[in-house]
């Protein structure tokens, strides 16, 4: 699966409701300062990152699951391999697209997956 930015994305399920997607992250791989337009739910399925939102960094390991407001700052830093199951609802958020972009907004990316 073609890496993005270090980071391989694949998307699982996407319907209006939400989009679940996995992330893979290589120790020492960062995903840097971000935010989303949609409500965001991170669970480390395994592995240990570090996820720095405002205050001070929170350590989490295998189980944990953070929530993101929309449009909350965030990034994540991964402190050995780690794997993160990404939901992003509703999906997509209004505005998420720029304007005519959102011909298909549930169009799935060449590497997601179907049953």
């Amino acid at each position: 699966m073609p890496r993005h930015d270090g980071q391989i994305p694949r998307v699982l399920f996407s319907e209006p409701e939400c989009r679940a997607v996995v992330v893979v992250l290589a120790q020492g791989e960062t995903m840097g300062d971000h935010q989303v337009r949609e409500r965001a739910l991170v669970h480390v399925v395994s592995g240990r990152v570090s996820i720095d939102a405002g205050d001070a960094p929170l350590e989490c390991g295998a189980g944990c699951l953070v929530a993101f407001e929309p449009s909350e700052r965030h990034s994540l830093h991964a402190h050995e391999d780690t794997t993160l199951l990404l939901v992003l609802a509703p999906w997509p958020a209004p505005d998420h697209y720029a304007a005519g972009d959102a011909a298909d907004a549930q169009h799935l990316p060449t590497n997601a997956s179907l049953d």
